[in-house]
């Protein structure tokens, strides 16, 4: 098979797995546009991150941890932070971030964290849309 027609026929497989993630979605959770528009940011911690993140692990019930972390923000506020050696996710109790968790995660295998295997909680979550705490 030619490497450009198998490109392209990649491609539109993408483009119909996207679509039909982005319809059971809404679905499953309805049309509602809070949950469809709200900006996610995927991002290292800095140093003036540290007392977020501790209010963060207290609203958890969970201590601070020494390390680097990747961060998630939801419309420039910090709801989530998976730390880089692999340990369980802090997540703010009150805000929806179920969605978040195994971006968080797939990021620190990106980064090339200690645990860089698929888990299957990774691939369902991200095959289904459908995490759940």
């Amino acid at each position: 098979m030619h490497h450009d027609y198998r490109e392209l026929l990649v491609h539109a497989g993408r483009s119909e797995l996207e679509i039909a993630t982005r319809r059971a979605y809404l679905e499953r959770h309805g049309s509602n546009p809070a949950l469809v528009d709200e900006s996610v940011a995927l991002r290292l911690c800095r140093v003036h991150d540290d007392p977020a993140l501790e209010r963060l692990a207290q609203l958890d019930g969970d201590c601070i941890r020494s390390g680097r972390y990747v961060i998630a923000e939801i419309d420039g506020t910090i709801v989530a932070a998976q730390p880089l050696d692999g340990t369980r996710p802090i997540a703010d109790p009150f805000r929806k971030t179920a969605h978040v968790l195994p971006l968080l995660e797939l990021r620190v295998r990106q980064l090339g964290g200690p645990a860089a295997g698929w888990t299957p909680r990774l691939l369902l979550s991200l095959r289904r849309g459908t995490a759940r705490i």
